[in-house]
């Protein structure tokens, strides 16, 4: 006798549903829903809380994983390149020196789930300038170029060390 069940009839249909997707369609609808309601800049704010939080948590991960109690600077740089890596994005390091740290990214963590949203971009941001500024001091990160405002790829700077003169751009990030 064959099963007839709900279950067994809709197995067999073509749904693009997996936790993966539906899990990067939930931070699209809430980062839109944000940037609605709130606005981009309030937004942006929230989940860089997130990502702050998160920041932390992978910064102690690597850091014991490491058995140091601090990164060097080319370790703050290829831990930031293998998180996103390990998160399905392709970000590479173009160049670092004691002044800046450069990355390109050609694949976004979230998919095409982050296009139109740039408030998402925050958690780039903030895991990455609260994982540098800890180990490092300081950092403000610069986000030149996402693919959530419409480009092929993302380019992130990374800067080490304060500016001599105000510098608007950017996102400013210190050991806490």
């Amino acid at each position: 006798m064959a099963d007839s069940s709900p279950a067994t009839k809709l197995a067999g249909l073509d749904v693009r549903l997996e936790r993966d997707v539906f899990l990067r369609a939930m931070l699209r609808e809430l980062a839109g829903t944000l940037q609605d309601v709130v606005g981009l800049d309030e937004a942006s704010g929230f989940i860089s809380v997130v990502g702050q939080r998160i920041g932390d948590e992978l910064n102690a991960s690597y850091r014991e994983a490491l058995g140091v109690p601090s990164l060097s600077r080319e370790q703050v740089a290829d831990v930031l390149v293998d998180l996103k890596h390990r998160i399905n994005g392709d970000f590479s390091i173009v160049e670092q020196d004691d002044e800046r740290i450069v990355f390109s990214n050609t694949r976004c963590p979230f998919g095409d789930k982050v296009i139109d949203r740039p408030a998402l971009c925050m958690m780039t941001s903030n895991v990455f300038g609260s994982i540098t500024a800890d180990n490092l001091g300081y950092a403000r990160v610069v986000l030149e170029e996402t693919i959530a405002e419409g480009a092929n790829g993302c380019r992130v700077v990374v800067h080490l060390t304060t500016a001599r003169e105000p510098q608007p751009a950017g996102r400013e990030y210190f050991r806490g």
